[in-house]
């Protein structure tokens, strides 16, 4: 592993309109920080990772004003219309950077993923970074899973053996993680996170075992649930 480096991606440029904020989810309020701030402290605390891309919109008028930095580099990239092209220019701005861009792993994160546990990072850096499908923080689904028609009514159960729920970050290599996007952009491809693209170039990512209070930031609710997570972490 001495002659792989490891980035963390942030695609941060979406707006988070669920929340029916006054501001991106990313820049809420957290514990007395901000959900980004919380995320990349959790991400940056990683020995193994030596920085950070992060990608935000144009005219974002929220990150300037926290003026966060951080001993290990943070690269701003520009954010996408979607969060596949945020990536995207995050993974060729980290490849202009560097010049062996196959001893480079990345690990996508979502920002509004804070409770990501640091023991789960490292454990996802061990197991999947020795072959080249790269891994997947995940979760086994639990529960009963019913598929629904265009009226919210049952019309089938579907079998959960096998199933799981796909969080991040997800590692790859950058240059395979760079050529399997663009490949599923050129195609015209919709692709709903950084292992679908992979997937479709013909890899299988592991995937890792992670804790259930590795939750995504979407509803007020889940504001108020990352709180009491994050107070029973420290």
């Amino acid at each position: 592993m001495n002659d792989k480096k490891f980035w963390a991606v942030i695609p941060a440029a979406g707006t988070g309109k669920r929340m029916q904020a006054d501001r991106p989810k990313q820049y809420l309020p957290l514990h007395n920080k901000t959900v980004i701030e919380h995320t990349l402290e959790r991400l940056l605390s990683i020995d193994e990772i030596i920085g950070v891309v992060l990608s935000i919109s144009d005219g974002d008028e929220y990150w300037p004003d926290l003026n966060y930095t951080n001993e290990k580099p943070l690269l701003i990239a520009n954010g996408g219309k979607e969060r596949c092209d945020s990536v995207l220019n995050a993974l060729r701005l980290l490849e202009k950077e560097n010049k062996n861009a196959e001893s480079i792993w990345v690990l996508v994160h979502d920002a509004a993923r804070p409770c990501v546990r640091a023991d789960d990072i490292k454990k996802l850096i061990k197991q999947a970074s020795h072959k080249v499908d790269g891994g997947l923080l995940a979760l086994p689904v639990r529960d009963t899973m019913k598929r629904s028609n265009q009226h919210a009514q049952v019309t089938k159960t579907v079998n959960r053996d096998g199933l799981w729920h796909a969080l991040t970050p997800q590692m790859f290599r950058l240059d395979l993680l760079l050529a399997a996007l663009q490949q599923a952009k050129k195609d015209n491809t919709p692709v709903t996170d950084d292992a679908s693209a992979m997937e479709l170039a013909g890899y299988q990512p592991q995937l890792i075992e992670a804790h259930e209070d590795n939750i995504k930031i979407t509803r007020a609710f889940d504001l108020q649930l990352a709180e009491l997570y994050l107070k029973n972490q420290f």
